[in-house]
């Protein structure tokens, strides 16, 4: 088994009993400086108008960003926690999948900036994500 299938099978176990494996994100692909998954558009990531909720974009691109930044730390001393996150929600969907991919803009020894952009199945850009996470200490 390659690395890249190890990370991707070890952050999906961070998954499991979470909101994460609730909306069906999935981890698909992990690299040195990315973090990639899929997340349904269905009745669970719906708005009342039938849209994907931007709320749930949020969802994945935390989901995408806060994993990533954990991967660039030893978790046996750090733990990465998020300080703050916008998107801008700049296209509908209504079915099918949204794709995320979160990439680092710095990674420091306090502080990461994560950048998500999620895409439709054709490729389009639907939300453009910016995050914060703190590095901290484990008690």
């Amino acid at each position: 088994m390659d690395k890249n299938t190890d990370t991707v099978d070890r952050v999906n176990e961070w998954c499991k009993n979470t909101m994460i494996e609730y909306l069906g994100i999935e981890i698909l692909e992990a690299g040195p400086d990315f973090l990639a998954g899929r997340m349904p558009v269905d009745h669970r990531t719906h708005q009342p108008m039938g849209l994907l909720h931007g709320g749930a974009s949020v969802v994945l691109a935390e989901s995408l960003a806060s994993m990533g930044a954990a991967l660039q730390v030893d978790l046996t001393k750090k733990a990465c926690v998020g300080l703050e996150i916008n998107a801008n929600h700049l296209r509908s969907v209504k079915e099918g999948w949204v794709y995320g991919k979160a990439t680092p803009i710095h990674v420091g020894r306090s502080t990461q900036v994560w950048e998500t952009k999620i895409t439709n199945e054709a490729g389009e850009l639907l939300c453009i994500s910016r995050m914060t996470v703190a590095v901290i200490d484990r008690k």
